[in-house]
């Protein structure tokens, strides 16, 4: 059921009708039982593994939780009874973090195992085989990969990790956990939600208010319009110019990694507007994954706008551990004694940020085009790290850091080396990623742009058009946004025949200038493939 079909809309509707008309006390059930159902027509068997997920973390979860409360009721009891020490209270907290660990390790591994096995078991097996002969040729296994798996695993060993912290109480009600895990407007792409916020607002009583309703509305109407209008329109060009790598090389290169920037962004933010939407209709508040990425002034930035969720989960659950590992001190011990002050500074930070970088890139894809994409990034931010001192320089000698147009040539240069990197993403073949990037700058013909062959792409004049307009309304929305750091919304919503006209403009260009496919119906969210 696509978040851009008759049904998911009927669904979400039905949704929001019980939701507001049941007693408040079954708001949460009722998402549970929404949940699973979305997941059950997804495919029944996807239930087996989201529910294994969720067992195994709520049974982790209570059995850290018991063997804090041992060691603090210990703690207690031996402040009653005078035969306190605080080599005592050391060494029963010692002993609890030992047993969460422990719980820890075996959970993570389940989970993500079952992660890897499902994901990465066939990518294995194909790169073996480069290795053996024909007749010794392991052969690939038919697995299910259960829709959203990537998303869902990575938020539950949050949970568990910040159960194991000690920055959450582990959940004792199976049945919100299973919510949590489950919660299906981000099962498609996420966003990759922290235990420690969603649940504030998830299992709470929501009295339907017009405003947070209609907020939430625009929100999917503006997620619907950047998904069909722009997004489902612009692949039919970079589906015919990825396709064809004998005739479109060159200038058609350049045209294809800008399209597909503009393809990807909208189709991912819009489909993070339909969740954080849908999650605002019914009063829960979904964490914010995208901040202007296309407005970033240098790849650091930009990735501190883009995904964020799954940024700031790569950062707080392994490069942070990792920078702290004893392992990685006595690492960097080593390296300031052996190697000198240069690299004793850097390697442990590099090696940190390469694993991260790895990692992913694995978690996007099994591929090799997704872990070279990875540390094409890592390369990148470090080489930009490294060369601070010289812009400091620079910057110092031509005073143009605060000027208005060395600013937009920030962005556009961020913008080009963030589209040339995910050009591995669009060729999924590394050596013809290469080949064809080299073509850009060896073939290049300006005649491309003026001789018509753009119209030879599937799309037609009226179809450029209506990309160009709907782009520009996109540019305008995110310039206010980027210059007064308020949401549109609260400006449109003073005037209440602005904002109920925004709301039927938007519904109505999105009917009419949809690029729809077979039965009416978009085409499926690129990240719904992670």
């Amino acid at each position: 059921m696509l978040f851009v079909s008759y049904e998911f809309i009927a669904f979400t509707i039905l949704l929001f009708v019980l939701y507001y008309l049941l007693p408040k006390k079954c708001q949460w059930p009722l998402l549970l039982i929404a949940s699973y159902v979305f997941y059950w027509i997804a495919n029944p068997y996807y239930l087996i593994f989201i529910g294994t997920t969720t067992i195994s973390a709520f049974a982790a979860g209570v059995l850290m939780d018991k063997a804090q409360g041992r060691a603090d009721l210990a703690i207690k009891a031996a402040k009653e009874d005078g035969s306190y020490t605080s080599d005592l209270k050391k060494a029963l907290k010692a002993k609890a973090k030992s047993s969460k660990w422990k719980i820890l390790l075996v959970s993570m591994l389940f989970n993500l195992g079952i992660l890897a096995v499902t994901k990465y078991t066939n990518f294995v097996i194909t790169n073996i085989n480069k290795f053996l002969e024909d007749g010794a040729a392991l052969k690939a296994v038919d697995l299910i990969i259960p829709m959203g798996i990537s998303f869902y695993t990575f938020q539950t060993v949050g949970y568990l990790i910040d159960t194991y912290r000690g920055t959450v109480k582990a959940e004792r009600n199976p049945f919100k956990l299973a919510l949590f895990v489950s919660f299906f407007p981000q099962l498609v792409q996420g966003p990759i939600s922290r235990y420690g916020d969603l649940s504030k607002t998830l299992y709470g009583e929501h009295k339907f208010t017009e405003k947070t309703f209609t907020y939430g509305l625009v929100r999917i109407l503006w997620g619907y319009f950047k998904k069909v209008v722009i997004a489902d329109r612009i692949i039919t060009a970079v589906t015919a110019l990825i396709g064809d790598t004998e005739t479109y090389t060159g200038a058609y290169v350049f045209i294809a990694m800008f399209f597909y920037a503009f393809e990807l962004y909208c189709d991912f933010t819009g489909g993070i507007d339909i969740t954080i939407g849908i999650a605002q209709c019914l009063g829960i508040t979904v964490t914010e994954n995208f901040n202007l990425p296309y407005f970033s002034k240098n790849i650091k930035e930009y990735w501190n706008r883009w995904h964020i969720t799954m940024g700031s989960w790569f950062t707080d659950y392994i490069f942070y551990p990792l920078s702290v590992d004893k392992n990685m001190l006595r690492l960097s011990k080593w390296s300031r004694e052996h190697l000198g002050k240069f690299w004793g500074k850097r390697l442990t930070v590099y090696l940190s940020a390469f694993i991260v970088w790895l990692a992913t890139g694995v978690w996007h894809g099994a591929a090799w085009n997704f872990i070279v994409w990875g540390l094409m990034n890592f390369a990148v931010i470090m080489i930009s790290q490294e060369l601070d001192p010289l812009y400091l320089r620079f910057h110092k000698k031509f005073k143009v850091k605060d000027k208005a147009g060395y600013g937009v040539f920030e962005i556009i240069r961020t913008i080009f080396l963030m589209s040339l990197i995910r050009m591995f993403d669009c060729y999924r073949d590394v050596p013809m990623t290469f080949r064809m990037v080299g073509t850009m700058f060896t073939r290049f013909r300006l005649s491309t742009f003026t001789d018509g062959s753009l119209l030879q792409l599937g799309l037609g004049s009226s179809d450029y058009i209506v990309l160009a307009a709907g782009l520009l309304i996109i540019l305008s929305v995110s310039i206010y946004k980027y210059r007064s750091k308020k949401d549109i919304r609260d400006r449109l919503y003073d005037t209440p025949w602005i904002w109920y006209g925004a709301m039927s403009f938007l519904l109505i260009i999105t009917l009419l200038f949809g690029a729809y496919g077979h039965g009416y119906d978009a085409t499926q969210f690129i990240y719904n493939q992670f």
